[in-house]
């Protein structure tokens, strides 16, 4: 049987074949004949223009953990191998994978790897417990603003302070222009969690006059939407 995969292997060296499509079968021949090694360097050597780098990625991955390389394999694949159609599903995906992993190290490598996009990663921290982390997260690149809201409104009673915080992040980036498909009754929300959250730490003055600084800052656009949504409400608990 061994010479029909070393056949195989000479068969996908025609320029025919040099692709991942084909090549990953050349992978699973070095695998069965028990040569690991060679298999992770027939993968890597796979890579080029137009081919899946994150399956190779998670071909490599396999390999490695069948090895009982859980460091290295972590080191080289585990985040760029990481799969799921939202950042909190990478990171599950990775959390699974190497269950021995502390999940906030996992967190701040994955974080490591979209720069620019810190955001993104609040619903994980926030899934992780890890607040203040992800009040910093929120407030240093763009997040979700109903995202946001959602958050000061579930953690109003347990957790006020990350409650506020989420609010004010949300009114920021309303502000600021983002959000999908917003309307005035979303910025009311926020609006009205974050006061919901001063009353209960005792910051009702001081949030006020946040949000009024909030939304005199300019007079553009997204600004006037914000100020128009709430100025009402603002009026009545100055």
């Amino acid at each position: 049987m061994t010479g029909r995969y070393e056949e195989l292997l000479d068969l996908l060296e025609l320029p025919r074949c040099p692709s991942w499509h084909y090549r990953r079968y050349g992978v699973e021949a070095l695998l069965v004949m028990g040569r690991k090694a060679e298999a992770v360097q027939y993968a890597e050597a796979s890579r080029g223009l137009n081919q899946p780098d994150s399956l190779i990625d998670q071909a490599c991955e396999q390999i490695l953990i069948s090895s009982g390389l859980d460091d290295e394999v972590y080191r080289r694949y585990g985040l760029s191998a990481a799969v799921g159609n939202s950042y909190i599903a990478r990171f599950r995906s990775v959390a699974k994978r190497y269950p021995m992993k502390d999940k906030s190290q996992i967190l701040s490598d994955l974080i490591a790897t979209t720069l620019g996009e810190d955001g993104k990663w609040f619903a994980t921290a926030k899934e992780l417990e890890l607040y203040d982390l992800a009040l910093e997260l929120a407030n240093r690149s763009p997040c979700d603003p109903k995202t946001l809201t959602r958050a000061a409104r579930d953690y109003l009673d347990t957790e006020p302070a990350f409650a506020l915080g989420s609010a004010i992040a949300a009114l920021r980036w309303l502000s600021e222009g983002w959000g999908y498909e917003v309307a005035s009754v979303d910025v009311a929300e926020a609006y009205n969690r974050a006061m919901d959250a001063a009353a209960r730490l005792n910051r009702v003055d001081d949030v006020t006059k946040q949000i009024q600084q909030l939304v005199e800052a300019s007079d553009n656009a997204s600004v006037r939407f914000v100020r128009d949504a709430v100025q009402g409400r603002m009026r009545a608990s100055v």
